[in-house]
């Protein structure tokens, strides 16, 4: 048995799908349940493994068993998931406060939901938010969340989904390298570094494609694994990105980015509000859901 020094409690979203997988002996049961992918499932069940030094499922080619050391997890898991329920409901009956677990991508949170978040708290004081933004890629609709911004086509079973407004994505840099640049083409973009996320790294050939030209040859190609990442790098002027141009409005605006050319690649995927039917039915959940399509549905 491996021991790591200075392990950290493992995330309980990670606990919960290992729970889930563990019981019903299968990653694709698992993600018919938690409504993502298997390979999610699988991701988030290596991570855990890898926190914790040990395996434990035993893997075969069409087979999944828990290892003694996972079977001795399970155990403990349920009764800290039972308590945990069993407190939180006391916790709530006994102050009378409602809670709404909201997921979020993070680059979303920080453009579009928290400049305009302060306004939901203030209407509504009797209601705590937990967001999380920690998601995993291709991720719909966490088990442990009752709202979730997810982006994708909407195919998605046993979940209810409102479509906010489409992604698209359009070159960018910051004004400071446009000036120091001779980008006046799409060719010329073979003159500078081209940032790319890791998730999305297909991204500038699809542009291309979309313009009828050959796919392009940097001389640098610089890789981020966040839209975050990959916007602030071109605001310091890093090099040239492919960014979210909804997302990025408010920096358009500012000037701290520029577009370079109108033609804006839309990848047939939209930003989406999702919740589950039982979920939606709960006052508080509700209210989020209300103002979120206000403040972001296609007519916002």
């Amino acid at each position: 048995m491996l021991f790591k020094k200075d392990m950290r409690t493992p995330s309980l979203r990670f606990l919960k799908t290992f729970q889930i997988a563990a019981k019903r002996g299968s990653f694709k049961a698992a993600a018919d349940e938690l409504c993502v992918t298997a390979s999610a499932i699988s991701h988030q069940i290596k991570v855990l493994e890898d926190e914790l030094g040990l395996a434990l499922f035993d893997r075969g080619p069409r087979s999944l068993a828990l290892t003694e050391a996972g079977s001795h997890y399970l155990e403990h898991i349920d009764s800290v998931f039972s308590r945990l329920e069993s407190v939180t409901e006391q916790l709530r009956v006994r102050f009378s406060r409602a809670v709404v677990r909201l997921q979020v991508p993070s680059f979303f949170a920080s453009e579009l939901l928290l400049p305009r978040l302060a306004g939901f708290s203030a209407g509504h004081g009797d209601i705590d938010i937990q967001i999380a933004t920690d998601i995993t890629p291709n991720e719909a609709h966490a088990s442990d969340s009752d709202v979730s911004i997810v982006v994708g086509t909407g195919d998605w079973s046993d979940v209810q989904a409102t479509r906010l407004f489409p992604q698209t994505y359009v070159p960018a840099c910051s004004p400071e390298l446009l000036r120091h640049s001779n980008i006046r083409s799409v060719s010329d973009l073979e003159q500078e570094p081209l940032i790319a996320h890791n998730h999305r790294p297909d991204l500038w050939d699809r542009w291309a494609a979309m313009l009828g030209i050959d796919a392009l040859r940097p001389k640098q190609l610089i890789r981020f694994d966040t839209m975050s990442a990959v916007v602030h790098a071109a605001e310091q002027g890093v090099g040239v990105a492919l960014v979210s141009a909804p997302l990025s409005a408010a920096r358009f605006s500012s000037g701290s980015l520029t577009r370079l050319f109108d033609s804006e690649l839309a990848t047939g995927e939209s930003y989406y509000l999702v919740t589950r039917p039982d979920d939606a039915d709960r006052p508080a959940v509700r209210l989020l859901i209300g103002w979120l399509l206000q403040q972001f549905g296609a007519a916002a």
